[in-house]
């Protein structure tokens, strides 16, 4: 079995393999080829939580384990562990141990990247991220390598944060700057990704028609990062309904204020058989999935597949 680290799990997931392989599997979702039941949920002491997120396809199962602890900063330990266990679907043989943090972190953004490729007018940027964490690298990284996007503009409350993360860009060969605040770069940019832990909007509740926005940083009813009045003027994108009516405080919220309706909201599935993308302003809310971890899977684990079909 490999034991794969950090950095060898984010060598083994390239960003544009990776969009490709989560838009496999979500065109596969209702074939019967792909399969994985709700996350299983159970609470550890101090106010942790164990998630368990399985899944399988013909050839490989996994098992995504994560623990949530958020007293751990206090302890100088990460909020988030976990790992990917990738097994043989036959025979149950373990094929792998991958990093769990950058799992989630690369699949996330290549899954952003994949529906900006597919819905947004233009693609191709000026980006706008807001929060410059893990998600906001990982985000700017993959849509810098997918759609090619060489302009970005970084907001974050922590200006060392905005400022580090706008290098990062510069060292990718990209133009990039720090702003205080969206409402500045608004009617600049065609992409905005929105990941931070914020309890309430970051965003304005009027953008510039035609904006792609990418909301990733919500997964609790009680958390938005997007004003219900401006999920209720976009075209509204999940990347699956079931997960995104339990925790997209965005989607959530905007329903509580009577703006907003479940059945507005298309699965990624569905936006991925449209015979054009949308004109209009488009919110893509993601909350994540085991289907998407079963592709880094597949990704990381692509030429042992390539090599036993020769």
């Amino acid at each position: 079995m490999e034991i794969l680290d950090a950095n060898t799990t984010a060598e083994r997931l390239p960003y544009p393999e990776l969009a490709d392989s989560i838009r496999e599997v979500a065109l596969a979702t209702n074939s019967g080829d792909v399969q994985a039941p709700p996350r299983f949920a159970l609470p550890l002491q101090e106010g942790g939580v164990l998630l368990v997120m399985p899944a399988t396809d013909r050839d490989i199962s996994i098992t995504k384990l994560v623990t949530v602890h958020p007293e751990n900063p206090d302890r100088d330990l990460p909020t988030i562990q976990g790992e990917v266990v990738v097994m043989d679907a036959s025979t149950g043989e373990r094929l792998g141990l991958l990093e769990g943090g950058v799992v989630t972190a690369r699949r996330t953004a290549a899954l952003s990247m994949l529906a900006a490729r597919e819905l947004a007018p233009q693609p191709g940027g000026p980006l706008l991220i807001v929060g410059a964490g893990t998600q906001g690298r990982a985000h700017l990284e993959a849509f810098h390598a997918g759609p090619g996007v060489s302009r970005a503009f970084i907001s974050s409350r922590s200006t060392n944060s905005a400022v580090s993360l706008a290098g990062h860009a510069r060292s990718l060969g990209m133009e990039a700057e720090e702003v205080e605040g969206p409402e500045e770069v608004l009617d600049e940019v065609s992409l905005v990704v929105t990941a931070t832990t914020s309890q309430k909007p970051v965003l304005p509740e009027e953008i510039p028609a035609g904006v792609f926005v990418a909301a990733v940083g919500s997964f609790e009813p009680e958390a938005a990062e997007l004003p219900p009045a401006l999920v209720s003027a976009s075209r509204v994108f999940v990347d699956t309904v079931e997960g995104a009516r339990d925790e997209a405080g965005d989607l959530i919220q905007a329903e509580q204020a009577g703006v907003f309706g479940w059945e507005e909201a298309t699965s990624l599935e569905e936006a991925l058989r449209l015979s054009e993308p949308p004109d209009d302003t488009v919110v893509f809310e993601s909350v994540g999935h085991a289907l998407w971890d079963l592709a880094a899977a597949r990704t990381a684990f692509a030429d042992r597949a390539e090599s036993e079909s020769q």
